[in-house]
């Protein structure tokens, strides 16, 4: 507290309170104090219903009568007044919209099912269909000519530059993939002495 004010109390009637700004403060108040402790006992509910699903055999997405899930909120439920809350009004909204937008076909929610999702699924969505129009394989063939002459170019100035440091061109002999080398002979016959 700052030196020199003297901490008011709220009245406990309204009308007792003769200034309107005063008024607003307290009002204010209340409601931060309403909003407090609404938020408080919600949090204490839904502590108390995990403890209970602790309990039970029943999977943790159980919904009852009396509170509403958030999706995507881990199950947290929203009882009563605090379904009113300031932030938790908006969650509801914007899952209100996003199934509104996802559902409604003139003004009728409904959930698609699985038959009607699956509906609109043909070999065209995998991109089966996608070389039937013939604009992809010129494009394809365009594209394959630019990076064969890309790499032509780097291998001759690759060339170049090394016949000008003067470093001869030697072609490197392939080793034959069945060849069988003394060392592998060594090692079998130390693990194999049969075999020697």
């Amino acid at each position: 507290m700052e030196e020199g004010k003297v901490r008011e109390r709220r009245p406990f009637l309204a009308s007792e309170c003769t200034e309107l700004p005063k008024a607003e403060k307290w009002r204010r108040q209340i409601i931060s104090e309403i909003s407090k402790k609404i938020r408080d006992l919600n949090d204490e509910i839904n502590k108390l219903l995990r403890e209970k699903g602790h309990w039970e055999r029943v999977g943790p997405r159980m919904l009852d009568h009396e509170g509403k899930e958030v999706p995507g909120n881990r199950g947290y439920k929203y009882f009563g007044a605090a379904k009113d809350l300031p932030g938790v009004r908006e969650l509801f909204e914007k899952e209100r919209t996003f199934t509104a937008n996802l559902y409604s076909m003139d003004d009728v929610q409904f959930r698609k099912s699985r038959a009607e999702l699956m509906k609109d699924i043909d070999a065209e969505y995998y991109g089966y269909r996608d070389e039937d129009d013939g604009a992809l394989v010129p494009l394809e063939q365009e594209y394959e000519k630019q990076v064969i002459l890309e790499a032509v170019e780097k291998w001759k100035a690759e060339r170049e530059a090394r016949l000008e440091g003067g470093r001869e061109e030697v072609e490197e002999e392939e080793e034959h993939m069945y060849a069988i080398k003394e060392d592998e002979v060594n090692i079998s016959q130390n693990v194999f002495p049969c075999l020697a």
